[in-house]
């Protein structure tokens, strides 16, 4: 028994520090906070059954990234086979309150919130890009890893890492110069 309280120790000092991470990159994925900490948990439990597996002294993260791409792909296609549902927070957020008040000059917080907004049109953006890119481009520009770590994460050649990076880019940057020119920002 004592065996296994260490691998529960080791688990716990190598593999928990990076939660957050994974949650971020789960909540990117998924565009949905119960979906992401779903497959987080999935993700966390298939680390523990096969925690035997990882050597220690290699990239955890990187390995923790592995199972949660592969989780995700396997959550992400069981859940375009399920009929849609309605998001209480989506409804919420264009449904005005009870309280709602008359438009006023903004203040420092409602700057803080266009900034919120902008944002939420970056991840707007990624989110429209097809999965195939976008998994790349979170894993390359927003986790940093390297090429040859994605590689090894989505059991693809370097090559075929920055092509989708390239062409996830590319997609992204188009997406965005459109919200660009609505809102003035950009010229033609």
């Amino acid at each position: 028994m004592e065996q296994e309280e260490e691998r529960r120790q080791r688990f716990e000092r190598e593999a928990l520090p990076h939660l957050n991470a994974l949650f971020g990159t789960a909540l990117r994925l998924t565009r949905n906070r119960s979906d992401a900490e779903d497959l987080l948990q999935e993700t966390y439990l298939r680390a523990f059954r096969f925690f035997d597996r990882y050597q220690p002294g290699t990239h955890c993260k990187a390995w923790l990234y592995r199972i949660l791409i592969n989780a995700g792909m396997n959550f992400l296609g069981k859940k375009s086979r399920q009929p849609g549902g309605v998001q209480f927070e989506d409804v919420e957020a264009v449904l005005p309150g009870p309280e709602a008040t008359p438009v006023q000059a903004p203040t420092r917080g409602d700057i803080a919130l266009l900034a919120d907004l902008l944002d939420d049109e970056v991840q707007a953006a990624l989110a429209a890009v097809p999965e195939t890119f976008r998994i790349v481009v979170i894993l390359a520009l927003v986790e940093e890893f390297s090429y040859k770590e994605i590689a090894g994460m989505l059991d693809i050649p370097i090559g075929t890492v920055m092509s989708r990076l390239y062409r996830g880019r590319r997609l992204l940057q188009e997406s965005l110069r459109e919200t660009a020119r609505e809102r003035g920002l950009l010229r033609d």
